[in-house]
């Protein structure tokens, strides 16, 4: 999945001189919380709905209202901006997000704005590359780290006639081991857990009830 697959394209800008004000009623009025902003086209900056509020007086200050009319968005905005490509994998959207602690990121194709995607974006595309927005249930078991360890476990899930809807792969708890995670299309895995298990895999989810 790439960045073009879950930005906004209607991406609603300011300018240098818009005044904080202005901006933050748009804020408001359009529930949205980032601005990128745009002189003669180009992007030169960005903008959030708490930056202009932290850098006005407080509210209930008698002043606030003034302060903010007068203030420009160029006095506030950061003007070092981290931007994503069209083709850009999701992933490495989430990744530059998370490294820079920031919340959204301009999309830039050309010297061109084109769209913007946000934290929320990239939440709802992680989640249906995982699918968890489908029926199903989640299988996670330890496997060794090597070429070829899921074919036998996608083989054993096959022959019951079971569909895997995602993998995901991360770094076991002991050397040389990977914890692998599965989405199976189907609501109890038990039968996939129990084949597993007589083929000598290791099941870490869901935890299997001890015989008594």
């Amino acid at each position: 999945m790439l960045v073009e697959d879950c930005m906004t394209r209607e991406v609603l800008t300011v300018t240098p001189e818009t005044t904080a004000g202005e901006a933050l009623r748009m804020s408001r009025e359009r529930r949205i919380r980032h601005f990128p902003v745009l002189e003669n086209g180009r992007l030169v900056g960005i903008i959030s709905d708490r930056d202009l509020r932290d850098a006005a007086p407080p509210a209930g200050d008698p002043e606030r209202a003034a302060a903010l009319e007068k203030l420009k968005v160029k006095d506030v905005m950061r003007r070092e901006v981290t931007t994503a490509h069209p083709l850009d994998p999701i992933e490495h959207a989430a990744r530059d997000m998370n490294e820079r602690r920031i919340g959204c990121l301009p999309v830039v194709s050309g010297g061109k704005l084109v769209g913007i995607i946000t934290s929320s974006d990239v939440m709802r595309a992680l989640m249906r590359l995982v699918g968890a927005h489908e029926p199903g249930s989640r299988l996670e078991l330890e496997l060794i780290d090597r070429p070829g360890a899921l074919a036998g476990v996608a083989e054993i899930i096959r022959d019951l006639n079971v569909n895997i809807v995602s993998v995901l792969s991360a770094p076991g708890k002991s050397p040389g081991k990977k914890t692998m995670v599965l989405r199976l299309a189907m609501i109890n895995p038990t039968p996939v857990v129990q084949e597993l298990e007589s083929a000598g895999y290791r099941i870490l989810w869901p935890p299997q009830q001890e015989e008594e």
